[in-house]
């Protein structure tokens, strides 16, 4: 039993579910048939707990992005589901966003929904998120669910429930079509505004090609040079990752041959994208971030932005350039999106939260992490510009680029690896206050963030415990030539020093 448990909680990814589904020379599956069925129980019970209702009445939607494994576990999770008594809608292959939107839609508010999907990850992996009207699920309610599943201790139901097909990404796509239009609000073409732009998807085979087909083309615009649309599950032309530089690359040379205006690429299950402008410019990571807070900030003035804590120091004096406040946090969406929906209830206005990674939410759109939501709030006002002869870059102009960026990632060697972890970041606080021209900086939420003077570095790095991994992240921005070589040069004799962290990329 202690074996079971172990294997069943290796499978907890923060708020997900992640697993080998496939088997490969490197991994042999953990996310197995029987383990789906007993995290499917426990979900349910997790359920009925939070809504007070029987499973005979539970109405949960199942979707999956276009992994190759993703149709044999939505059977299993349909039949497992079903044999519980549950009523059931498959929706196919469908979005991460939308499946959340299957609990809110008027037509059928679920109970609950499933999301087959790994994100980004190699094709071999797969795994589940879970949603309730009220959003995803938190760390301890995945907890909860694994607890129950490994009990495996089901009421008989007396007849099985049903499961219905439906197609539940034509109704996502009409939400965002409706939302295209009431935005732009042409007088001149109401039902096609997007009319003379034209605009390409790079899905990388994910799930995201939809977004081509049923929103951009009835909105009038033209998708010449779209490609990757088709999903396949092997990912075959680039891992669908908007951070990845392949992904970047693959769509800004779209972009630059087929003289489009705007590029968009889009992770597997569409909760991430990033886009490229019409001069082949990739707008992501902090520039996206940018993008996002100049038209949040116009619509409503004064709004905090809360951040991941890799943000860079000219995305701080953009966003109060404009007027907003920005609030530096920790790494990880949900850390982020949930300090966002914190801060209102605390009296405090944000209306956006997003990562470094893409994760974009936005408070009118449920602080739910949607890339085509994001995408579709940066196409209304592409449009807008438009008629000014204006494009999208003009909103960012005043961002600050660093000259450098690095990341340096140290494998800890120890089994005990967060404790040691943490002592090296506790070290470094003391051993930064003998370095000339280093001062720690205030209000940081996450390992430790020095700002280095002009003459010492003129930036500023971050040292922190990965999230998932035994690996300690150092991130680097410096805006002089040779700035970041004067604080590596000055952080390697502490790091070296370490027997069990593997800083060799470091030497």
């Amino acid at each position: 039993m202690t074996d079971m448990v172990e294997k069943l909680f290796e499978l907890q990814n923060g708020t997900d579910i992640r697993g080998i589904a496939i088997e490969s020379k490197k991994k042999d599956i953990n996310l197995t048939v029987e383990n789906i069925k007993r995290i499917i129980g426990g979900f349910v019970i997790w359920l009925e707990a939070r809504k007070s209702v029987g499973r005979e009445k539970l109405k949960i939607a199942v979707g999956m992005d276009s992994r190759l494994s993703g149709p044999k576990i939505k059977e299993v999770i349909s039949r497992k589901l079903s044999s519980l008594g549950c009523t059931v809608y498959d929706c196919g292959l469908c979005t991460t966003p939308a499946m959340f939107m299957t609990t809110v839609h008027p037509n059928y508010k679920c109970h609950g929904s499933i999301m087959i999907t790994a994100s980004h990850l190699p094709y071999y992996y797969n795994g589940l998120k879970f949603f309730t009207e009220d959003g995803g699920c938190e760390k301890e309610d995945i907890k909860y669910i694994l607890t129950e599943a490994l009990k495996d201790n089901y009421k008989v139901v007396l007849s099985r429930g049903k499961i219905l097909k439906m197609n539940f990404i034509n109704e996502y796509s009409q939400l965002l079509i409706g939302k295209i239009r009431k935005g732009i609000s042409s007088k001149v073409n109401y039902d096609r505004p997007l009319a003379g732009l034209k605009v390409i998807v790079d899905a990388g085979n994910g799930a995201g090609g939809f977004f081509t087909g049923k929103v951009l083309e009835p909105l009038g615009a033209d998708t010449h040079g779209s490609q990757f649309i088709n999903p396949d599950g092997k990912f075959p032309n680039h891992i669908p990752n908007p951070e990845a530089e392949e992904a970047m690359k693959s769509i800004k040379n779209a972009v630059i041959k087929n003289k489009a205006d705007m590029g968009i690429v889009f992770d597997a299950d569409v909760d991430r994208a990033a886009i490229v402008d019409d001069s082949g410019k990739g707008i992501n990571r902090n520039i996206l971030i940018a993008l996002a807070s100049s038209i949040v900030l116009e619509e409503h003035p004064g709004t905090t932005v809360v951040t991941d804590s890799v943000t860079s120091k000219g995305l701080s004096e953009f966003i109060q350039g404009l007027g907003g406040k920005h609030y530096r946090f920790k790494r990880g969406y949900r850390n982020v999106i949930n300090q966002g929906i914190k801060l209102n209830q605390e009296g405090h206005q944000c209306f956006l939260a997003i990562e470094t990674s893409g994760h974009a939410a936005l408070k009118e759109n449920y602080f739910l992490d949607d890339g085509a939501y994001l995408v579709s709030k940066i196409l209304i006002k592409t449009a807008k510009l438009k008629e000014q002869g204006k494009n999208i870059e003009s909103l960012i102009e005043g961002l600050k680029i660093p000259l450098q960026s690095l990341e340096f990632r140290f494998p800890i060697l120890k089994e005990d690896f967060k404790e040691y972890g943490s002592r090296i970041i506790e070290n470094l606080k003391e051993y930064i206050k003998k370095v000339d021209g280093w001062e720690e900086a205030v209000n940081n939420y996450e390992g430790i963030r020095v700002e280095c003077g002009k003459e010492n570095g003129d930036g500023w790095f971050l040292l922190r415990l990965s999230l998932h991994e035994p690996v300690l992240c150092l991130n680097i921005e410096s805006d002089a030539a040779a700035g970041s070589r004067i604080i590596v040069d000055r952080l390697r004799p502490f790091f070296i020093k370490y027997e069990d962290l593997n800083s060799n990329s470091f030497k």
